[in-house]
């Protein structure tokens, strides 16, 4: 991981948190830096069940963001950041409310094009959302 980038300092707490990690109950687990793979845990509350009483997709689409923009966060230098491009998600299992685990891996890297992917389980292992992401790598301003 990179010491000096912006997802090592929110890490580290010398920057705040995105309300999005909050609102979602994100956790870092780990980063493996050789396989460039990520876990992180997050929350399904109750206020994002939909009407049929389980999580609802767009919540799961945006945890499977908040898994693979942090895989390619972890690699960024000082000054970078890699907003997502395009995001698609395949919706496997109906999630319930409690904890769900996001793995999401660097699939290819280039100098500004970036392509992940992830999955989201439940706390019994059950494969729940898939998804693809592509990442453009600029400079903040």
């Amino acid at each position: 991981m990179q010491d000096e980038g912006l997802f090592a300092k929110i890490l580290r707490g010398e920057l705040p948190e995105a309300p999005i990690t909050k609102l979602l109950g994100w956790k870092f687990l780990d980063f493996d830096a050789e396989r460039q793979v990520i876990k992180v845990e997050m929350q399904a509350r109750p206020e994002f069940v939909n009407p049929a009483g389980v999580i609802h997709g767009g919540m799961l689409a945006a945890m499977l963001d908040e898994t693979l923009s942090p895989a390619l966060a972890a690699t960024l230098g000082p000054g970078e950041f890699a907003p997502t491009l395009e995001l698609k998600v395949d919706f496997v299992s109906r999630a319930k409310v409690g904890r769900i685990v996001g793995t999401g891996r660097i699939v290819s890297r280039g100098r500004s094009i970036c392509f992940l992917e992830g999955q989201l389980h439940d706390e019994q292992g059950e494969l729940l959302a898939t998804a693809s992401a592509t990442s453009k790598i600029g400079r903040i301003r």
